[in-house]
């Protein structure tokens, strides 16, 4: 950061504006070039207006991609009682692999993705993935070995590197802290629409008689075809960041980013910073935070076991495809409660995360402990158990508001989906053939990942409730109220603009002002 003479500047802006260091745009947030010299007060109604025009062009898009994907990558577990194993002539090992190599893909290709993200338009971005995607969902049905299924299993995970990230960032984006939960809760709800989705559709292809052509690769075919059609729709029409949205006049543009200074983390910055890369390495919190995405994660091997954990309860397979449509009512009833619960200002996100693990503390246990013959109860307690799915939709809503900072964001972003990736890699291991039909260790193991995580999200916000007070207790820092940065004009002139310390690309801890949502 350079600062010109006090007298060159006062010539520039006047004598009675207050002299403070200046800034090429380049280093700032991309915000901070279009509301510089600027200073937009927006009323409640205004606002209201303006969050609702938002909603209405970018939740449909996004609550319509995070189906379709999710439909897509759990395809796998569908495709258990759609006659995969025999078709494809897969044992239970290889299955569990088809499994987990999706998430080993999504592992290593994470961070390339997050830097993807912060240097392309991230609209497009995720288009183009979702179009790859697609593409590979419909080689699956071509596949009739476990090698084939693999490769194409591969090429999702690396996708997927690009969507819920990309989806973070655009959260984080457009809306306030306060807003973003509920936000994420909408879209990651849409998990349960998929899930009742397949549900109807696999129970529909249980009755196809097609020769040479199994009920699974159907589900590929359809559920591929649907996600090819939405990733172009959403080439066309998903913003890439509220400064070029189309959807927004110019005037609108500037006040969504004025309504979300209070977040102060800015909207982004296409340069990456090696400081704030370093800076996120040796954050604390961070590295609870990543703990906690990867022990917590453990419990969504149940994805692709649940088909058949239900069916070894003693259903039918017709039965047990009906049944999955209840999951996905119960998913999405969960997550509604998890992110109203976290919405209210006096329990906050923390809290509202280790409260949601308390039935699914108490489901894991009853599935080990009750009889074999009560094949009711054992469900009920298998639904009680998805409780655990819920304080991560919480947690992915809380990340944006913990960090600023492009760079620190996007990194963060990416080690939290590592970690997220390691769990999801992991957790199919266990569901190994000795332990069938009642599953006692890895519902055990289900039980205590609940129970550490938990502990976790109440360590995270003991951590942040204990730096905002030590912030509330420290003076004031000046050092980046006044702030001016150097815009280059057509003609090759020079003009410089005062920019709100909120647009300036700071971290959250080089920002004093910044404070932790609990």
């Amino acid at each position: 950061m350079s600062s010109d003479s006090a007298s060159e500047k006062s010539g520039k802006r006047g004598a009675d504006v207050q002299v403070g260091p200046t800034i090429n745009e380049s280093e700032a947030d991309v915000a901070a070039q279009l509301t510089a010299g600027s200073n937009v007060l927006l009323d409640a109604k205004q606002e209201a207006r303006l969050r609702w025009k938002i909603d209405k062009n970018i939740l449909p898009l996004m609550c319509i991609m995070y189906l379709m994907t999710f439909a897509d990558k759990t395809t796998l577990g569908q495709s258990a009682i759609l006659g995969i194993m025999p078709g494809a002539h897969l044992n239970q090992t290889q299955f569990n692999w088809l499994g987990s190599v999706f998430y080993l893909s999504y592992l290593i290709f994470e961070y390339p993705q997050n830097l993807a993200l912060q240097r392309y338009p991230v609209g497009k971005w995720i288009s183009v993935n979702i179009f790859i995607w697609a593409v590979a969902l419909l080689c699956h049905a071509a596949c009739s070995s476990f090698g084939g299924l693999f490769a194409c299993r591969f090429i999702l995970g690396v996708c997927e590197g690009a969507i819920t990230p990309g989806f973070m960032i655009v959260t984080s984006m457009f809306y306030t802290h306060g807003e973003q939960t509920k936000r994420v809760g909408y879209w990651f709800l849409m998990n349960g629409f998929a899930i009742i989705f397949l549900g109807f559709v696999s129970f529909g292809l249980l009755h196809t008689k097609t020769a040479n052509f199994m009920p699974w690769q159907w589900l590929m075919i359809i559920t591929g075809l649907i996600t090819l059609i939405t990733s172009v729709i959403f080439w066309f029409y998903f913003p890439d960041s509220p400064t070029t949205a189309r959807f927004l006049t110019p005037e609108e543009r500037v006040q969504a980013i004025q309504r979300i200074k209070v977040n102060k983390t800015g909207v982004e910055n296409k340069h990456w910073k090696r400081e704030q890369f370093v800076e996120t390495l040796t954050d604390p919190k961070i590295w609870v935070m990543v703990l906690f995405s990867a022990i917590g994660n453990i419990v969504n091997s149940l994805t692709n076991q649940r088909q058949l954990i239900v069916k070894q309860f003693g259903f039918s397979p017709i039965e047990t495809t009906l049944i999955g449509c209840v999951d996905g009512v119960v998913e999405i009833l969960t997550i509604w409660l998890a992110v109203t619960v976290a919405s209210v200002p006096a329990i906050g996100r923390g809290y509202a995360g280790a409260l949601m693990y308390v039935p699914a503390v108490l489901g894991a246990p009853l599935v080990n402990l009750l009889p074999s013959d009560n094949k009711v109860g054992l469900l009920f307690s298998y639904w009680v158990s998805i409780f655990a799915i819920c304080p991560f939709v919480i947690f992915l809503g809380w990340v944006g508001s913990l960090t600023s900072g492009h760079t620190k964001r996007i990194t963060t972003n990416a080690l939290v989906l590592i970690g997220y990736c390691v769990g999801n890699f992991a957790g199919p291991f266990v569901w190994k053939k000795q332990y069938q039909p009642r599953n006692h260790v890895p519902w055990a193991l289900i039980a205590a990942c609940n129970l550490v995580s938990a502990l976790l999200l109440l360590t995270l916000r003991f951590m942040l409730a204990r730096e905002n007070h030590r912030r509330d207790s420290s003076s004031h820092d000046e050092a980046y109220d006044d702030v001016f940065v150097t815009h280059v004009n057509a003609d090759g002139t020079t003009q410089e603009k005062k920019v709100d310390k909120a647009f300036l690309d700071l971290t959250d801890l080089q920002n004093k002002d910044f404070r932790f949502i609990l």
